[in-house]
């Protein structure tokens, strides 16, 4: 059963929630001790409070906030679970962070007057750029309150489609843009789609000029001509050094005696290793003194 979608307050405060949770997150701060204090910050007109709560003693007794957030599905969405558990997940290469910020733009988007078009691109570039899993992320899209009984149908037809035909002919085909062409045909002017038609004309068009391209440029030309969110990426982490430098040089030492220990044992011990010839004596020529 799909519940009622959320009033413009609530995404605004949950714009502010995921992005200080990441940010603490990055600050080294325990998902408790965020919890505890950022349910202080949110607007009490909300109910943003009562589900801050109740994920901190889901975190408590589970570890995981996606499992408080499935239980919340008169509040938080099936795609808003799905994006956070996949990044709980023990195996997972998809980041808590990036995760939440992920959400955050979605919260913001959905605080602004967004369309099904535009959330479906965000939602659909999300799994597909993080590698998600198609059929588990279009089933938790299709339920999102945000989609009407059509747009749902198509959602799920799509886990049986993609692979099978090109992404942008599947959105050009639903699209007003391919209607008015057909009407544009000779003697097919009260061409009439037997599907309900999910997308503009400007979609359509976009759509159409990518066909058989890579559709991330398809992803980029809609954020680009009709405002529609940009999908977070995940940054590459700067190589670190596995140890502290002072510990590496401590270990670094400890391996050469290690060594001149056992060269001794085998009777390989040379002092010449360890002799250094002073170099300022090279080039003295002792005739010169005398």
């Amino acid at each position: 059963m799909k519940h009622q979608p959320l009033d413009r307050e609530e995404y605004i405060e949950q714009v502010y929630f995921f992005r200080n949770y990441r940010e603490r997150l990055e600050d080294a701060v325990p998902s408790q001790v965020i919890l505890a204090t950022i349910y202080e910050e949110i607007l009490a007109t909300t109910k943003l409070p009562m589900a801050i709560d109740f994920l901190k003693g889901e975190l408590l007794l589970t570890g995981r906030i996606s499992d408080g957030m499935q239980k919340l599905s008169h509040y938080f969405t099936p795609f808003q679970a799905f994006i956070l558990k996949s990044a709980e997940e023990e195996k997972s290469k998809f980041d808590q962070k990036t995760a939440l910020m992920v959400l955050e733009r979605e919260a913001e988007y959905r605080s602004e007057n967004s369309s099904s078009a535009g959330l479906f691109i965000y939602q659909f570039e999300c799994i597909s750029r993080n590698r998600l899993g198609y059929h588990l992320g279009l089933e938790a899209i299709s339920q999102d309150t945000q989609y009407n009984a059509d747009w749902a149908e198509w959602i799920r037809k799509l886990k049986i489609q993609l692979g099978s035909v090109d992404f942008a002919d599947l959105l050009y085909l639903r699209s007003q843009h391919f209607v008015d062409e057909q009407k544009r045909i000779p003697g097919n002017a009260d061409f009439e789609p037997s599907y309900p038609i999910l997308f503009s004309v400007q979609d359509g068009r976009i759509a159409k000029a990518n066909r058989n391209r890579d559709p991330l440029y398809m992803f980029a030309a809609l954020q680009r001509q009709l405002g529609y969110p940009k999908v977070p990426r995940s940054l590459a982490k700067p190589d670190k050094p596995v140890f502290h430098p002072a510990l590496e040089a401590r270990l670094h030492k400890i391996e050469m005696r290690l060594q001149l220990i056992d060269a001794e044992l085998k009777g390989k011990f040379d002092l010449k290793q360890f002799m250094v010839k002073d170099k300022k004596f090279d080039d003295l020529d002792l005739n010169k003194n005398l």
